[in-house]
């Protein structure tokens, strides 16, 4: 018989006859959709999605041979494959009435999570911890440090292929935006949307010959102080690696 833990505790308590009113219903303002950045470093510019020339792979090619892959080549993505990517990932098709409509889908389209990216080996950009930012569609440097590709594979419990990898994905909850409208169910669609975004990952990786491995075996509170956010407002909610096929 399952456990009576805390799993089953989440599921009951977050039923709709014990949710109060959510802050939209409440009056209260919508968070941003997007997190601040600081804006005294310039981003870098990723190459457009209307030029991007790539993934004419056959869909039902692509879900046909995707799998989870560890191992990859020394081949790095192009600044191209990476902007593909993240755009088929959490991409901005538009933005209208305070809403992002994205490449995949949201429960409310609250889109709640933000993208951070361990660069390994993309051509023109130093190694290190990025951030995605979605609205701009741009890449933020954040940690350049040796050390913090060690970092991560110590808060993914040690696996070495998050180092090895091309880029490492890092999804980051805003739970604000997902409870402003859906109160502590939010919870819920949070790890639902992940799981969009990790397939859309997949597919995408897929369709321009490299290989994605999801990860959610790690420490949450290592990985989380490592990104530099706080594990209660924000927290990591998934990982995957994405490199080159061998």
């Amino acid at each position: 018989r399952i456990m009576d833990g805390i799993g089953k505790k989440f599921m009951e308590m977050t039923k709709y006859q014990f949710l109060g009113k959510s802050s939209q219903a409440r009056g209260l303002p919508q968070p941003p959709l997007e997190k601040e950045f600081d804006t005294s470093k310039p981003p870098i510019n990723l190459p457009q999605p209307d030029k991007l020339k790539l993934g004419n792979v056959p869909l039902i090619e692509v879900i046909n041979n995707r799998r989870s892959i560890r191992k990859y080549s020394d081949t790095p993505l192009s600044l191209e494959e990476l902007s593909y990517l993240l755009w088929c990932t959490q991409g901005v098709k538009k933005v209208a009435d305070k809403v992002t409509f994205r490449t995949v889908p949201s429960a409310g389209a609250r889109h709640a999570f933000e993208t951070y990216v361990l660069i390994n080996k993309v051509e023109g950009v130093i190694p290190g911890l990025y951030r995605y930012l979605a609205l701009r569609h741009k890449l933020l440097e954040l940690n350049t440090e040796q050390d913090i590709a060690d970092k991560i594979v110590a808060g993914c419990m040690r696996q070495t292929f998050v180092a090895s990898s091309a880029a490492t994905f890092i999804w980051v909850a805003d739970v604000a935006r997902m409870a402003w409208r859906y109160g502590e169910r939010g919870y819920r669609y949070l790890h639902l949307d992940a799981g969009h975004v990790c397939q859309n990952l997949y597919l995408a990786a897929e369709s321009i010959g490299c290989g994605a491995c999801a990860i959610a075996a790690f420490d949450d509170d290592f990985i989380n102080e490592v990104i530099g956010i706080d594990g209660v407002d924000e927290f990591v909610i998934y990982v995957a690696t994405v490199g080159k096929k061998i």
